[in-house]
């Protein structure tokens, strides 16, 4: 009987991690999951399966978390795509004004605007990006 409540408790609290994504949920399910194996297997008093819970939950959360943490739960470690142009500089292919431009960027063209409206930029001049607005980038000359 007490495995059936193991696995029960067990499969809710693998469960329940979805909603939290902490991976703290996920360890205690499998740690109950894994007691309710031994339990079945052993028939072990109340205060055995508690020992079993407790062993298994600490090297869960000592020695498996950590892992998965880590590979799981960093964000790449440089920016990819659209977020890793703002910093980088471009050549003006064409008058870049308030409402056109376009501009050469690491061998693409992009269409751009000033960051500051009034500002205008004529062909041929490095300009920087600040920041990329949907399909615009957002440019400035600098100092």
């Amino acid at each position: 009987m007490a495995a059936i409540l193991w696995l029960i408790a067990g499969i809710v609290l693998a469960a329940a991690e979805m909603l939290t994504g902490d991976l703290t949920l996920l360890m205690l399910g499998v740690a109950a999951l894994g007691t309710a194996g031994i339990s079945a297997a052993a028939d072990l008093p109340l205060w055995g399966d508690a020992l079993v819970f407790a062993a298994v939950s600490g090297v869960l959360f000592l020695g498996v978390r950590p892992v998965l943490r880590r590979r799981f739960g960093t964000p790449p470690p440089l920016p990819t795509n659209a977020d890793a142009l703002p910093g980088k500089s471009g050549l003006v292919l064409e008058e870049i004004a308030e409402h056109s431009g376009r501009i050469k960027l690491d061998g693409e063209v992009w269409t751009a605007r000033p960051l500051d409206p009034a500002d205008v930029y004529e062909a041929g001049v490095t300009v920087y990006v600040m920041k990329i607005d949907g399909a615009t980038a957002v440019v400035w000359k600098g100092p």
